[in-house]
């Protein structure tokens, strides 16, 4: 293709223009969001989730267990550096899957991020229909697991917003990553309307986004080069805009890639399919003629229809009984389709009414009817009052004067607000070009439905969702005058979603005068006559609006109006019969603005439905909208100026300031058994809990036979994990097969030899493992086995360490260094070892990776800092605590933090107790509460740390609680028991309690949550055999991590920065630190007193010593105690917990919707429990893993 004809397609893709019948929206994404049980990524920028896989993804030619989810548009194979690195630059040095890699945010709450792991038979067929498609000449493919990462209306990440979310331009694109036991594939979608933006500022200049995959750099022996790379995009915006239009698998805006292969890679494969079915021609627009020339299409001149349609004027007249208020309008062109319920009876058709309805029972059927306190046609019921909100999209077509090309609306997003108490509606339209956002200004009558459906309602009149609910199709037809330009606008109403909000498709079609940019409008008040009969509203009115030029000068303006409402009501009933044949709607306040700079479309308008006639003015705040009531109230009348508020359904309050009822707390058997209550603003909801569905009545949970997951229940046949898999395949049917590196039928598989000839290098054994093999070089050789070489430049530490030895004496046991000499110590790859030590003073010292050594890491002779693997100490990172909280016998005090030092002028004591014995203390970020153990009268009460009186949170069933942890994600608390032997989990407000481990403890004391990973950590300072365990939050997999050398192990904490495990033990006067996945048990310092408790932060820990009454500070990496504090009462000093002014990033399987579980959620490492409290009936459990 020549550069001509690639420049004429991404001018077709920028303009919108091209538009082919298969284009894909949202809707043909995979199913994403909290309906398809996704987890969410933590709002903000350059947020980073590690997922750990249920199977490996296979991409080049790596196996990957886990992936890094990012904010910014892409998945990474290992943990991404920082943004500055790879911002605007393809390939980076990690491994990338880049959907759209840009500089993105969440942090406004519109933009999210959804991911799942998902092995169900309709997604991974879906899956396969992709690859099968854009693959065709190759075999066809069945995934056996797929993992769905959506990023949904994410915006450029700016330092300085402009302070309206709602106008920043969104992408919204899905990636999807699909495997099977040999090979990957990656799915990428991008809808028509989901790439508004195709570059994301930086510094003071933007850069490009992009799309591809990157391999990311590959370790060689002398240095490391740039792997393998492809890119989707080119450093050119027009070829991200494409991305919306073209494809390479055969359906415009998906693409496919085969991105790793088993055993043998090469690079990515693209889809072979680019070239796109044949699209219809564009349609003629009444009296415009298409032209096709040389590939594009040309409008011929707008010919204007010189005819008005017939505006029919109504005159208001006092209301007589020869003169009824009835305004005809004859329009034989209308089509009503007459609706009448199903014959049959409310005992076959009650679900069918809203959860706020009765039904009742007629001769020739049934009807729904709203309850008291509830307003609609009984199919769809609201609360009277409450606030209401219309979302939908905006589609079609619009001629700008007379312009010879049209501008097109493909799902521009329309939100309306309408507060009902005064009448007042709110409507904003996005992404409005500049061409005829202007234009449309006049049009204040596009979200004017809205107001009538919710207009302030004067006695004895109803506004039109009263009437009619929210399903109807609505009608337009404007000609504007003196010009005759017409434009049709169409709406159809689909009634409520799950939340109560109506959803409406928009569609103009059509022409209006020009307008130019800078232009404001003023509409005056109008008044508009609605004429109602069965299953028809109609109405026609004029409008007058000024245009304020942008040169001073202004031009009066008018336009004819003309709607027909049709809809579907109950034949049965009386409800129409009460609706008065005409009603006229008033209409002031009106506001139309063209926001150019957000291109944005704002209405407003205050609406009220009432007598034809005018009638006498209402003076009631009630009918005027004057009356101050909170947004969740309704007003009612009294006499003469008088009124009341009252807080609608679902609140609580004097009606001026109305509080939400939570109806899931105040009557927690609301929803049934088998049922789970999701409290709402204002209402409720009920959903099944998972193996139940709704019956016939719509309201009764009823269980499922359904089918039998064999693998996920671990009933199925096929061999040990670490040799086959299990892959369900729908139904209660599997497939078993064997992992790569065995052969066999799955249920019986055998290791494979995979030392061929020709695997490892000539110079390299090839060594057979269970499932794999290695190679390693012979001696003499070095390398990867894969090459290797009998020769290797000296890297800086063994260039520095050689250079040394040159200077040393030759004494008869070889070279000798001089005395006093350091000399630096290599690991076996060459590099500088983390920790340095001097072999004549004893001195050590942490060095970074260029052998520098890092400033206060020095330690005295014989102690052994603890360094990074990566040769540095990191600077904390995350939230950092802001106080220290610990506890005083029968008080708890709290010391502030200025970086790392205590300020202990500032020290006070925040609750008194008296007469108690407080063990431990435990912080929740969430709520801000202070949670404590007292052994005097057993009990773990808790209090607000901003004040407030304590509360008892259990009070029952202990005998000597001491030591406390909070998941302040999973919102449960852990505690030990040192008399009973146990340890306990509870939520935080003391209910459902469960005990998780009760064997094999003796004085169990400290212990320590690690929410985001899912474990905990206990010690047991049983003086025969004393240790530290660990397990799951669920109580499984639970394990001895230290048995030896301990003696009174009584302080405990856990640093998540550097996944450190550090203890005191008041027996060896040692504190020592280890990584708990590592066992390299390293002592910190020698010589401490009584430990008691400890809490730490990066480098930093704090403890309590009994000794001297004191908080000590002491600095890990220097091994060395830095700061002491003793308060001003000098008693024992227990537990201590540090305070943050905002909790640490992270999420768990439990942070989102209680991970759907029933009850209890417990997170492990790569799920979460679901568990039932001690003694519960009617709860589901489901292990570890679901």
């Amino acid at each position: 293709m020549d550069w001509q004809k690639q420049g004429w397609l991404v001018c077709a893709s920028f303009l919108g223009f091209a538009a082919s019948v298969r284009s894909i929206t949202r809707d043909d994404f995979f199913p994403f969001g909290e309906s398809a049980r996704d987890q969410l990524l933590e709002p903000g920028n350059d947020q980073t989730h590690q997922l750990n896989l249920n199977k490996p993804v296979l991409f080049y030619d790596g196996n990957f267990n886990s992936i890094f989810i990012s904010t910014n548009g892409f998945v990474a194979t290992a943990e991404p550096t920082s943004e500055s690195t790879y911002l605007g630059k393809m390939p980076p040095t990690f491994g990338m899957i880049a959907a759209l890699q840009g500089d993105l945010d969440t942090s406004d709450g519109l933009g999210k991020v959804f991911f799942r792991q998902d092995s169900s038979p309709s997604v991974l067929r879906r899956a396969a229909e992709h690859i099968n498609r854009a693959f065709p000449e190759d075999d066809e493919v069945d995934p056996t697991h797929a993992v769905v990462i959506t990023w949904v209306d994410v915006a450029t990440h700016e330092p300085q917003s402009r302070g309206d979310g709602v106008a920043k331009k969104r992408n919204t694109f899905q990636l999807v990553i699909a495997s099977l036991e040999t090979a990957s594939y990656a799915i990428v979608f991008y809808a028509r309307d989901g790439i508004q933006f195709s570059s994301t500022p930086v510094g003071d200049s933007s850069v490009i986004m992009h799309a591809g995959f990157s391999k990311g750099l590959v370790r060689g022996f002398l240095f490391s080069s740039q792997g393998h790379y492809h890119r989707t995009t080119t450093n050119e915006e027009a070829s991200v805009r494409a991305l919306a239009e073209e494809t390479n698998s055969g359906l415009r805006g998906v693409w496919v890639y085969e991105i790793g292969t088993s055993p043998y890679f090469t690079n990515v494969a693209p889809g072979e399919v680019t070239e796109l079915p044949a699209e219809a021609p564009p349609q003629a627009v009444e009296t415009r003629q298409n032209v096709h020339t040389g590939g594009q299409v040309k409008y011929s001149p707008y010919k204007p229809i010189v005819e008005q349609i017939e505006t029919l004027p109504i005159q208001y007249q006092p209301s007589q009984p020869e003169n009824p208020e009835v305004v005809v309008v004859d329009d034989t062109d209308i089509n009503v389709d007459v609706f009448s319920y199903n014959l049959g009876t409310c005992a076959s058709n009650r679900n069918k009414c809203s959860q706020f309805a009765d039904c009742r029972d007629y001769p020739n059927g049934y009807c729904c009817h709203c309850r008291p306190g509830f307003y609609g046609n009984g199919i769809q019921c609201v609360a009277e009052g409450k606030p209401q909100r219309m979302n939908g999209k905006l589609y079609g077509r619009v001629f700008v004067g007379h312009s010879p090309s049209p501008v097109e609306f493909a799902g521009n997003d329309l939100h309306s607000y309408v507060v009902v108490n005064d009448g007042r509606s709110y409507v904003a339209i996005s992404d409005i070009p500049k061409t005829v956002g202007p234009s449309l200004a006049p049009l204040a009558a596009i979200g004017g439905v809205i107001g009538w459906a919710f207009a302030l309602e004067q006695p004895g009149f109803k506004n039109g969702f009263s009437i009619i609910g929210g399903e109807f199709t609505r009608q337009a037809e404007v000609t504007f005058l003196p010009g005759n330009e017409k434009l049709t606008i169409r709406q159809e109403f689909k009634g409520t979603d799950e939340l109560d909000h109506l959803v409406v498709r928009t569609t103009l079609d059509g022409q209006v005068p020009e307008l130019p940019i800078g232009s404001t409008m003023q509409i005056d008040p109008y008044s508009e006559v609605y004429q109602y009969n069965s299953n028809l509203i109609t109405s026609s009115s004029t409008r007058n609006y000024i245009v304020n030029m942008p040169d001073g000068s202004t031009e009066s303006r008018t336009y004819q109006w003309r709607q027909t409402i049709t809809f579907q009501s109950c034949q049965y009933g009386d409800s129409l019969r009460d609706v008065k044949p005409s009603q006229m709607l008033n209409v002031d306040q009106v506001f139309a603005m063209y926001d150019a700079n957000n291109e944005l479309m704002r209405f407003a308008m205050s609406n009220k439905i009432g007598d034809i006639s005018g009638g006498q003015p209402e003076d009631n705040p009630c009918f005027t909208g004057r009356h101050g009531c909170d947004t969740n109230a309704v007003c009612r009348p009294g006499q003469g100026t008088q009124f009341t508020c009252q807080c609608i359904a679902g609140f609580n309050g004097d009606g001026r300031t109305c509080y939400d009822i939570d109806e899931c707390s105040d009557e927690p058997q609301i929803c049934g058994p088998n049922a789970i209550c999701n409290n709402q603003p204002g209402t409720f909801r009920c959903e099944c809990e998972d193996g139940y569905q709704f019956g016939s009545d719509g309201r009764t949970c009823i269980e499922v036979d359904g089918p039998v997951d064999h693998c996920e229940q671990g009933t199925h046949t096929c061999d040990i994990p670490e040799r086959a898999q299990c892959s369900y395949t729908g139904g209660s049917s599997y497939i078993c097969s064997c992992l790569p590196g065995f052969t066999g039928d799955g249920r019986n598989c055998q290791d494979i030899d995979e030392c061929q000839p020709g695997r490892c290098h000539e110079y390299a054994l090839c060594i057979n493992t269970p499932g794999s093999f290695t190679c390693q070089c012979r001696q003499g050789y070095s390398g990867d086995g894969f090459y290797c070489s009998s020769e290797r430049t000296k890297t800086r530490c063994e260039v520095h360490r050689d250079s040394l030895l040159g200077v040393t004496e030759f004494g008869p046991r070889g070279p000798r260094p001089p005395v006093g000499q350091y000399i630096p110590t290599c690991d076996e790859n060459g590099e500088y070892e983390p920790v340095q030590c001097h072999d004549s003073t004893g001195n050590c010292w942490c060095v970074d990776r260029y052998g520098q050594e890092i400033d206060g890491t020095r330690s005295g002779p014989g102690r052994r800092p603890v360094c990074n693997d990566h040769g540095g100490v990191p600077p904390p990172v995350g939230p950092q605590p802001t106080h220290l909280l610990y506890a005083q016998s029968g008080r708890i005090e709290q010391v502030p933090l200025e970086g790392f030092n205590m300020k202990k002028d500032e020290a006070k004591a925040i609750f008194h107790l008296p007469e108690k014995v407080i063990i431990g203390v435990a912080y929740d970020c969430v709520e801000k509460m202070v949670y404590w153990t007292e052994i005097t009268s057993p009990s773990i009460s808790k209090a607000s740390i901003e004040g407030g009186e304590p509360i008892a949170v259990i009070r029952s069933d202990l005998d000597s609680p001491e030591g406390i942890a909070i998941d302040h994600l999973g919102r449960t608390m852990f505690w030990t028991d040192s008399v009973k032997d146990r340890i306990e989990v509870a939520s935080l407000d003391g209910s459902q309690r469960r005990v998780i481990i009760d064997s094999n403890l003796v004085n169990p004391r400290a212990i320590i949550a690690d929410p985001a990973n899912g474990n905990l950590y206990w010690a047991d300072w049983n003086r025969d055999a004393p240790k530290i365990e660990t397990s799951y939050m669920d109580g499984s997999n639970r394990r001895v991590l230290v048995k030896d050398d301990l003696g009174l192990p009584n302080g405990l904490t856990f640093d998540s920065q550097s996944s450190l495990l550090c203890w005191a033990d008041a027996g060896t006067h040692k504190m020592e630190c280890m990584h708990p996945g590592r066992g390299d048990r390293t002592t910190v310092l020698e010589g401490i007193q009584y430990p008691f408790g400890m809490t730490t932060f990066g480098q930093k820990i704090y403890y309590t010593d009994w000794k001297r009454d004191a908080v000590v500070k002491v600095d890990v990496s220097a091994g060395r105690e830095s700061e002491e504090f003793q308060p001003l009462k000098r008693t024992k000093i227990y537990g201590i917990a540090s305070v943050y002014s905002q909790c640490p990033s992270g999420r768990n399987y439990c942070s989102v919707s209680n991970g759907g579980c029933t009850h209890l959620c417990l997170a492990t490492p790569t799920g979460r429990s679901c568990k039932c409290p001690n003694n519960a009936v009617g709860c589901v459990e489901r292990d570890a893993g679901y």
